[in-house]
């Protein structure tokens, strides 16, 4: 089986590689764009098949997809950083969206009709009411970021292309995941990269945090991945399914998880840079649909994930 990933080097294309290369007799393929880091995937990298493309360049996706021929394809690259998008919109839903599109209209042209994985977010369901709660997949949309409008588009998308032209899209809504080689922008790896940088006297025992109220649902990235294979395994195209564990942490609570793994006296500061325009405050999931249809749950607690993440900056600060 030839599976195509695009955002291989990423934090959970990286981790959706080495679940793939373990379950053998399947070639995997990834997209990343030139220059990237690819630090995340340089212990795998002579087990893949790795093309350098840039997913807003339809032609340079085109002759990938010809090039591989891909069974099934998991689309992961995106612009991802909820933060950022404020700063940059345009960028954000040029990658996303158009990105996308190009992945789509490069299979259609091709005649060629692989499982395709779109990789949404909770951030869609953006502002949820306490009576919403758990959010199921049929609640309503009501992003609060450009990055959350993104990817309500990305989904929308995958579902006129799946009715238009009959591909074969499963979209997935994953909610907040976490584990070694996250970005240092997401709020559990800023506070264990900064818990590390304190612990090795490269940096004040301040925290700076954002808003430590905000809820989120969350779940380790090994867990996640599994899930996302699972997704083109025994759910239907067509179909939207949440993916999270179910339960809920103030941002708070995750970062006094962390500090119960060090010794370091700290001072929390609120840093101005950290708090959003506009910020989702309570995110947590029902994931019947998904378990349904795959019998999936989590494996890996949330007090694992976090020890593994700190663990992961105190091997690279």
């Amino acid at each position: 089986m030839k599976v195509l990933i695009t955002g291989i080097s990423g934090f959970a294309g990286s981790h959706l590689a080495e679940y793939l290369l373990a379950k053998k007799n399947i070639k995997v393929c990834g997209i990343d764009i030139k220059n990237c880091n690819l630090n995340n995937i340089k212990h795998i990298k002579k087990e893949i098949s790795l093309y350098q493309a840039d997913i807003t360049n339809f032609n340079s996706i085109r002759k990938v997809i010809r090039e591989v021929k891909p069974d099934r394809i998991f689309h992961l690259a995106a612009k991802t950083f909820v933060g950022a998008s404020f700063g940059l919109p345009q960028e954000t839903f040029y990658t996303n969206i158009i990105g996308q599109l190009n992945i789509f209209e490069a299979v259609k042209s091709l005649k060629i009709n692989p499982l395709i994985q779109v990789s949404g977010s909770s951030d869609e369901y953006g502002l949820v009411l306490r009576k919403e709660l758990p959010i199921k997949e049929t609640n309503l949309l009501r992003p609060l970021s450009p990055y959350a409008v993104s990817k309500v588009a990305q989904d929308l998308l995958g579902f006129q292309y799946f009715k238009s032209y009959g591909l074969k899209i499963i979209r997935t809504r994953a909610f907040n995941h976490c584990g070694a080689r996250m970005a240092e922008v997401f709020v559990a790896s800023s506070f264990a990269k900064q818990i590390a940088m304190i612990e090795n006297k490269k940096q004040k025992a301040v925290i700076r945090v954002g808003n430590l109220k905000a809820v989120r649902d969350f779940s380790d990235v090994r867990d996640i991945v599994r899930a996302y294979w699972l997704t083109l395994e025994k759910c239907e195209p067509g179909e939207v399914y949440n993916i999270c564990s179910q339960k809920s942490y103030e941002i708070r609570e995750l970062l006094d998880i962390l500090l119960s793994y060090s010794g370091v006296k700290v001072r929390i500061e609120k840093d101005p840079q950290r708090i959003r325009p506009s910020d989702t405050p309570v995110l947590v999931g029902s994931c019947e649909k998904f378990r349904n249809a795959t019998g999936w749950k989590p494996e890996i607690s949330f007090e694992k994930t976090l020890k593994d993440l700190l663990d992961y900056w105190r091997q690279n600060i």
